[in-house]
């Protein structure tokens, strides 16, 4: 299957990449790759990173390095519900190791898996900039806050109802940074 963007997505690719001066296009790879784990499933494959580098004209290496830094993207397929869970200090001090065991023992898979009817996936993230609020995750551009295993119930039930992917991207109309 060949990888390619669709009309409205590389017209999307264009105008980001046009944002910078000739020659420095590298600096549109963050956005392209936000813009290709959109567009591809949620998550970034090889032969995704490597159209993002032919589209950039640079070398792939240079386009793997980026991915793999950051855990904003996937390196492998996701469910529909990807459950960012953020571990370190401020959510570990009230209670998220304890919640990620729950959620592991709810959803019966491990943190980095996907549930086998690929509505949801578990991901162990750095911190998200909710400390005060701890413990928190993040499916999609949402928040979910002060959690509770009560709590954590309820949003994946209901989530688990509604059956639509939750991606970053359902809340951002990536025309509007034009």
């Amino acid at each position: 299957m060949e990888v390619k963007f669709n009309e409205a997505a590389l017209n999307t690719a264009n105008k980001i990449i046009s944002r910078y001066p000739d020659g420095k296009q590298k600096s549109a790879v963050l956005p392209l790759l936000h813009l290709a784990q959109a567009e591809f499933d949620g998550w970034l494959s090889i032969p995704v990173m490597d159209y993002i580098a032919s589209i950039l004209t640079i070398q792939p290496i240079e386009v793997y390095e980026v991915a793999t830094f950051y855990s904003m993207f996937n390196m492998k397929p996701v469910g529909n519900c990807l459950i960012e869970i953020c571990h370190t200090s401020s959510c570990w001090l009230r209670g998220a190791e304890d919640l990620i065991k729950h959620i592991e023992n709810k959803l019966n898979i491990k943190a980095g898996e996907t549930t086998a009817d690929g509505k949801f996936s578990l991901k162990r993230v750095e911190c998200l900039g909710s400390c005060g609020t701890a413990p928190m995750f993040q499916i999609g551009a949402q928040y979910y806050e002060n959690l509770t295993t009560e709590k954590v119930d309820m949003i994946l039930d209901d989530l688990d109802k509604s059956g639509k992917r939750r991606t970053y991207f359902d809340a951002v109309d990536l025309n509007a940074h034009k």
